[in-house]
């Protein structure tokens, strides 16, 4: 009756037997069956990795808000309807191309501009300088453009479908006056023949919350400053200015060097070079919150044109810079002399023609073009030079078999434009 399935009573229980026994008279199937050990549960291991899946959200988020935040606040204006003749692109073998950036500093003293309490002004522009990117991304220039320029102003059109008529003998800054950044590049690109694919124009208060992002840029005063009009009081040597002091000290004129525009443009060329070592550094760019705070700044305060819409567009222009070691980034002024007409206004020598043709074909500027440059790498040595393209610049330092120590003449001119050497 090995296969017949009987129950036996045993009080309470009722076992179900199938009559089959093993060799050593064990009922087969082992008697009932034991539960097997639950896996011991990694709650450790699951804690950790929901943690992860956590943070990686919130860093996600984080980098949608912030790339929103900082995109929306750029002011994007559409220029091109209002552009005539323009030069035409380069054309280069290879992926890159050459890239041109017309920054230009408004000085509107509208809302939070109004920094000295003056009105009636209008805007005008009291900075113009060229960013040019070299294809190979090998170098960078940035020439400046002063403002006492006495130039030919080419017609140009309005937002509102109106025309600027065409001006002879006119101070560069007033096309910025009369038709704003699209007027600027208008002028800029009839004068030059350098086409420009994207421009920036940036206010008072934006660049005075720039530098306070990154905590204040090193200047190299030779002398003090002592101008009770704009509120700037600065003794002589080297220091790290901010706030007011730094857009008052790229502003002043007349109580510093020799009190003309040139030598306000020297210093703002040092300056930017100053600035720009200071971002790049591990100071900044080890601080996630100066790096935040300076890239909200620098979107606050900044209009552009439709290239430049968003960070995105922005940063694809920016990570082209990151070959390209500080020596490389040169700033140099267009050449310029006296106006035969007026002591107190310029013009540009006939080598102007030459630089801008060689920026047009993004060719390297010579020794000569690059009279009186100064290097992102070190500003105020580099920052010698008479700068006016007269071809009195210093030897390159480091270069064989010259010397990298400034002449007294250069260190002369150099404190004349408000610089240490």
């Amino acid at each position: 009756m090995s296969g017949r399935r009987r129950a036996v009573n045993d009080g309470d229980t009722v076992v179900v037997a199938t009559g089959q026994v093993s060799p050593e008279g064990i009922p087969a199937g082992g008697g009932p069956k034991r539960r097997g050990r639950p896996r011991k549960r990694h709650t450790v291991a699951k804690v950790l990795g929901t943690t992860t899946l956590i943070l990686a959200l919130v860093v996600a988020m984080s980098v949608v808000y912030l790339y929103r935040h900082l995109s929306s606040n750029l002011a994007v204006v559409d220029i091109d309807s209002q552009l005539s003749d323009r030069p035409s692109e380069l054309a280069v073998e290879g992926p890159k191309k050459p890239v041109n950036i017309l920054v230009m500093g408004s000085d509107s003293r509208e809302g939070k501009n109004n920094i000295d309490g003056l009105t009636g002004l209008g805007e005008r522009s009291d900075t113009t300088i060229l960013i040019h990117l070299s294809a190979d991304r090998t170098r960078a220039y940035g020439i400046s453009i002063p403002r006492d320029s006495m130039v030919n102003r080419p017609e140009c059109r309005l937002k509102n479908g109106d025309t600027v008529p065409a001006a002879d003998y006119q101070m560069w800054n007033t096309a910025f006056s009369v038709g704003g950044a699209a007027c600027t590049v208008q002028q800029f690109e009839q004068l030059t023949g350098v086409r420009v694919q994207h421009f920036v124009v940036v206010d008072f208060q934006g660049f005075k919350d720039m530098v306070d992002a990154i905590n204040g840029v090193e200047v190299c005063l030779p002398e003090p400053i002592d101008d009770p009009e704009h509120n700037i009081h600065l003794k002589a040597g080297t220091r790290e200015i901010k706030g007011n002091e730094a857009l008052a000290y790229v502003r002043v004129r007349y109580r510093v060097g020799n009190g003309s525009d040139t030598s306000r443009v020297k210093r703002q060329q040092a300056f930017l070079a100053s600035m720009a070592r200071k971002v790049i550094s591990a100071d900044t760019l080890s601080r996630p919150d100066r790096t935040f705070m300076f890239l909200n700044a620098a979107t606050s305060s900044l209009t552009v044109d439709k290239g430049l819409k968003n960070m995105g567009k922005i940063a694809e222009v920016a990570i082209q810079f990151k070959d390209i070691g500080l020596d490389k980034i040169q700033f140099v002024t267009v050449p310029w002399g006296a106006d035969p007409l007026d002591p107190n206004r310029i013009v540009w020598k006939p080598e102007a023609t030459e630089l801008w043709q060689r920026i047009a074909n993004d060719r390297p500027l010579t020794k000569q073009l690059k009279d009186g440059v100064i290097k992102a790498s070190d500003p105020n040595l580099e920052a010698t030079g008479s700068g006016n393209g007269n071809g009195s610049s210093p030897s390159a330092p480091n270069s064989p078999g010259k010397s990298s120590s400034p002449s007294a003449e250069e260190i002369q001119q150099a404190q004349a434009d408000g610089l240490c050497a």
